[in-house]
């Protein structure tokens, strides 16, 4: 998958069923990757909305009254999240059953987050399947549904079932779907813009491309020569190069270019400091060299990218 954009892909349709009580972190860590991609990738990768089972809205855990934009019945798509979180229990009943066993007519996939797992193994939805929930309700879904195959994961995908724990392994289901639509290289963009908040392990699957793509992350302000970077990877220039081409889809020069851009953008949006200081944060000799790069990567200045939303 190219270090760019994919117009081709259709956007990803997700239904996120809420039940009262439910975790405002857990529905953050969803949403707001999910938004930083479409953001990120300059298309709408995801299109999401709000449903519930019955009535207007849902209120959160710590009290936040949330408009739901439909209703369950009224929608189909390609993912329907459950996110009951807590009291989970209370919903745990015949007419969330009901509702989930027709939803599953319509969605193409179901997904538990949290606690959501409970809501469709309850619903004879997970029989058969590998599953898994919350860690705190691991022993108890296991003994109460016999017919799943319940695993200690992050995040399980088992045909059209996904299962998660709690909030931060929603962040990680995240960072699949992103992976899953467009590719490494947009998740690895996206985990940079929340690396710190949502502090995950390094996932090191991408291998030396990822390794790489952690070094250019630390090393903005003073870029490294790309050959400087294979060397404190243990690789030579061209197996590293063969690397990002592969995994990433471009050169190590043209990743560090857009990691380092970023950085520019975040800058400019969120803090007053003058063009010339965002250029020596981001690695430029100048700020006329660096207004040049920013314009032909995202067709604005960061002067007129601050007037546009500022």
């Amino acid at each position: 998958m190219p270090y760019s954009k994919n117009p081709s892909a259709a956007p990803l349709q997700i239904s996120i069923l809420l039940f009262d009580r439910f975790s405002n972190h857990c529905l953050a860590n969803v949403l707001e990757p999910l938004r930083a991609a479409n953001d990120l990738s300059g298309q709408q990768v995801f299109d999401w909305n709000i449903v519930v089972l019955a009535g207007q809205g849902v209120r959160s855990s710590s009290g936040l009254r949330l408009e739901a934009d439909a209703q369950l019945a009224d929608m189909r798509g390609d993912i329907l999240m459950v996110m009951p979180s807590y009291g989970f229990l209370t919903h745990a009943n015949v007419t969330s059953s009901r509702a989930l066993r027709a939803a599953a007519r319509r969605f193409d996939t179901l997904a538990g987050l949290d606690t959501g797992s409970w809501l469709l193994a309850q619903a004879g939805l997970l029989d058969g399947h590998r599953a898994t929930i919350h860690w705190d309700e691991l022993d108890r879904f296991s003994e109460r549904f016999s017919e799943v195959d319940v695993q200690k994961e992050a995040v399980i995908y088992d045909r059209n079932r996904i299962t998660c724990g709690g909030a931060s392994t929603a962040f990680a289901l995240a960072m699949q779907l992103i992976e899953k639509q467009q590719g490494a290289a947009l998740r690895l963009r996206v985990e940079n813009l929340f690396s710190g908040a949502y502090a995950q392990r390094p996932d090191r699957r991408g291998g030396i491309a990822a390794r790489a793509v952690d070094l250019m992350r630390a090393n903005i302000e003073e870029p490294l020569p790309i050959a400087q970077l294979a060397q404190q990877l243990g690789r030579s220039q061209k197996h590293l190069e063969r690397q990002t081409l592969a995994r990433l889809g471009a050169a190590p020069q043209v990743i560090y270019r857009r990691i380092r851009l970023e950085r520019a953008r975040g800058l400019a949006l969120e803090t007053s400091i003058s063009v010339a200081e965002i250029a020596v944060r981001c690695g430029y000799q100048d700020a006329s060299a660096m207004t040049r790069a920013f314009r032909s990567e995202y067709g604005t200045t960061p002067q007129a990218l601050r007037r546009e939303l500022g």
